[in-house]
């Protein structure tokens, strides 16, 4: 780990500034499960670290006329415990399907949101694109936890979030402050995430001096119902090797709208429009769901190595359809 500076701002504008400083060469600190192991492993070198945990406006859960603003603070913990995120049921089960105590009480969301990919490729200092002489290590080596949509480009790394998928079947949008002191912007989040062309590029829009300060959801109808679906290899400190969202408008046990997001497939959070055309005026069964599962993966493209995806991600659509109208058999 090199050395680097130290900042500990309460305000946003000042985190901004002290992020813009150095040429841009800084990182965020949050709750650090991420950032930690990147400076330890030399993958991150900022000449400054801005810890943002003091900055009391990007914490807290706040109400308003037509949805919720969420910090980019907030804990997994308080995403269980705080009532004016029960209704969002799925944001509930994605936090606690992580098992691990010390990530649910200091993980934070806008890190999870921001959390780098956790391909070995990268993870080894191969870059995002995990090129060696030109060549795709990806292509050519290891690759049973890749992507199996989206990567027909050079980037083939799954994406790290857990709650994306969940936040975006939502229509869920992100605040992004910078890199000015003033500027920010409010983007929907499934436009937050990109899939890089060349090794200049990162993994999102974020651009330097830029960060998440809050997620905003729109107000839930009594009609609307949601589930997630992750597959696990492991429990604990555990990624999934799939992961699917749904969000239904359900009315005299119609659906009326839906959101269809995988996730830990593709490079960005997947949104399959053909699996939620297949539920939109229809009533949820077994057969549907499964249907909608099979749409939801029927453009995909595995690797030499990870072909098993592509059933495991149709079966996390249909479960995820089926525990949102509570047909899933034992809950599980």
């Amino acid at each position: 780990m090199k050395n680097f500076e130290f900042a500990s701002p309460r305000a946003e504008s000042e985190a901004v500034g002290l992020l813009n400083d150095h040429g841009g060469r800084t990182a965020v600190l949050a709750g650090g499960t991420d950032l930690i192991g990147l400076l330890q492993a030399d993958l991150a070198a900022p000449e400054r670290v801005v810890d943002i945990r003091n900055v009391k406006s990007m914490t807290g859960i706040r109400e308003e006329s037509d949805g919720i603003w969420v910090g980019a603070l907030t804990t997994l913990d308080e995403v269980l415990a705080h009532p004016l995120l029960k209704p969002y049921l799925s944001l509930g089960q994605v936090a606690d399907a992580h098992h691990a105590i010390q990530i649910q009480s200091s993980g934070t969301l806008g890190g999870d949101l921001c959390h780098m990919p956790n391909c070995w490729y990268y993870r080894n200092g191969y870059g995002l694109l995990a090129m060696k002489d030109g060549e795709s290590l990806v292509e050519t080596g290891e690759n049973r936890y890749h992507a199996i949509l989206g990567n027909r480009g050079p980037a083939k790394f799954v994406n790290a979030s857990r709650f994306a998928p969940a936040l975006i079947a939502w229509g869920a949008k992100v605040r992004i402050i910078g890199p000015g002191p003033e500027e920010s912007e409010v983007v929907p989040l499934e436009y937050f995430y990109i899939s890089p062309k060349s090794a200049n590029q990162g993994n999102t829009i974020l651009k330097p001096g830029q960060l998440i300060s809050h997620i905003w959801l729109p107000a839930p109808k009594p009609t609307m119902v949601s589930a997630a679906y992750e597959v696990l290899q492991l429990e604990g400190l555990d990624w999934p090797l799939a992961a699917a969202s749904v969000m239904l408008d359900v009315e005299a046990g119609i659906v009326r709208s839906a959101r269809v997001v995988l996730g830990h497939v593709a490079p960005v959070p997947w949104v399959s429009q053909e699996a939620a055309s297949m539920l939109r005026g229809q009533s949820i069964t077994p057969e549907l769901a499964q249907a909608a599962g099979t749409a939801a993966v029927a453009r995909a493209t595995p690797l030499s190595n990870n072909e098993y995806k592509v059933q495991i991600a149709r079966t996390a659509v249909k479960r995820a359809i089926l525990k949102a109208v509570d047909q899933l058999e034992g809950g599980l």
